[in-house]
C-alpha cells in the first residue's frame, strides 16, 4: 500500500481561510488601537506608513504564491489517486483520468519511453531533479520567509534613529515639544514595524513549512509509486535478470517433473496395453478349438451328418 497524507493541501488551505477569518476579527476588535498606532498624526507618520506597506506587500506576495503552490499541489494528490486507482483496476491503462502535466505522468512517460528506446533508468537522477525543479518553485516564499523578519528590523532601525534625532533636537535647542514629538513618534514607528513584521512572519512562516511538507508529502508518494508499480513494469538491472532466470529455471524443474510423471503414465500404460494384446493373443489362438467343439455341439444337438470327412466320388470312380 501506498502511504501519503491525502487531501493534505486542501486540509492546510481550510486552516489558512480559518486563521485569516481569526486575524480579520481580531483586527476588528482592536480597530482603536490599531489605529491610534498605526495612524496617528506624527512627523514619523509617511516613513512608518512606507515600512509596513512594504511588510504588508512581501506578505501578501508571498502568500498568494503559497495559495498557487497548494493549489497545484491538490491536483497532484488527485492524480496519484487516480493513478493508484488505474494500477489497481486497470494496469494496461494507468493514466485514465489523470493529466498529462501532472508530476506521476510525466514521470510515467518518462520511464515508458527510457524503457522502450532500451535505455538504463537512472531513478537517483530522475529523484534530484524532481527536488529540484519543486524547490525552484519555492523559491520566493523561502526568500520573503528570510527577510520578512528583517524588515521589521529595518524599521525598528529606522525609526529608533529618528527618534534620536528628535532627542539631540531636543537637547540642542531645548525646544522641549518638538523633540519629545519626534522621540514618541519614532518609538512608536519602531513599535508598530515591529509588531507588523513579527505577526506577518508567524503567519506566513507556519504556512510556509506547511508548504515545504506538502511537497515532502508528494515527491515521497511519488518515488514510492516508482518504486512499488514503475520500477517493476519498465527497470530492467543485472538483480531482475538474475530474478527472472531464477523463475524460470523453477518453471523448468516443474515442467521436467511433470514430463517424468508423464513418462511413468505412459510406460504404465504400455505395459497394460502389451498385456492386453498378449491375452487378446492368447484368447484368438484358442478361438478355432473352441468353434470345432461348438459346430460338434451342434451337430450332436440337431442330428447333422458330419460332411467332413463324407467321400467325394469323382467320374473315374463311376466308371
Amino acid at each position: 500500500m501506498i502511504k501519503f497524507r491525502r487531501r493534505y493541501c486542501k486540509n492546510i488551505l481550510v486552516q489558512m481561510v480559518i486563521f485569516g477569518l481569526l486575524a480579520v476579527i481580531i483586527a476588528f476588535w482592536q480597530s482603536q488601537t490599531i489605529k491610534s498606532l498605526y495612524f496617528d498624526t506624527g512627523e514619523a507618520l509617511q516613513l512608518g506608513l512606507v515600512i509596513n506597506g512594504l511588510i504588508l506587500f512581501l506578505f501578501l506576495a508571498g502568500l498568494v504564491k503559497i495559495v498557487m503552490l497548494l493549489l497545484a499541489y491538490s491536483r497532484e494528490e488527485e492524480a496519484i489517486e487516480h493513478f493508484l486507482e488505474n494500477m489497481s483496476q486497470d494496469p494496461e491503462n494507468p493514466l485514465e483520468e489523470v493529466g498529462s502535466k501532472s508530476l506521476i505522468a510525466q514521470r510515467f512517460m518518462v520511464m515508458q519511453h527510457l524503457y522502450e528506446s532500451r535505455t538504463p533508468i537512472n531513478l537517483g537522477t530522475m529523484t534530484s531533479t524532481l527536488l529540484a525543479n519543486e524547490s525552484n518553485k519555492i523559491g520566493l516564499p523561502r526568500f520573503i520567509n528570510n527577510v520578512l523578519i528583517l524588515t521589521g528590523v529595518f524599521g525598528t532601525i529606522v525609526a529608533l534613529s529618528i527618534a534620536l534625532i528628535g532627542a539631540s533636537d531636543m537637547l540642542q535647542t531645548a525646544v522641549e515639544s518638538g523633540g519629545m514629538g519626534m522621540v514618541i513618534h519614532g518609538m512608536s514607528t519602531a513599535l508598530s514595524t515591529t509588531m507588523t513584521a513579527i505577526a506577518c512572519y508567524f503567519f506566513f512562516g507556519y504556512f510556509y513549512f506547511k508548504t515545504t511538507d506538502v511537497q515532502t508529502n508528494l515527491v515521497s508518494a511519488i518515488e514510492e509509486v516508482t518504486n512499488v508499480h514503475l520500477t517493476p513494469k519498465f527497470q530492467v538491472t543485472n538483480e531482475n535478470v538474475i530474478y527472472e532466470m531464477t523463475g524460470l529455471l523453477r518453471m523448468l524443474q516443474q515442467l521436467v517433473k511433470k514430463m517424468d510423471h508423464s513418462q511413468l503414465q505412459f510406460s504404465k500404460m504400455e505395459n497394460t496395453m502389451a498385456h492386453a494384446i498378449g491375452r487378446f493373443n492368447d484368447q484368438t489362438e484358442a478361438m478355432p478349438a473352441e468353434i470345432d467343439e461348438l459346430k460338434a455341439i451342434l451337430r450332436e444337438g440337431f442330428r447333422l451328418e458330419d460332411h467332413s470327412n463324407k467321400t467325394v466320388l469323382t467320374a473315374d470312380d463311376l466308371e
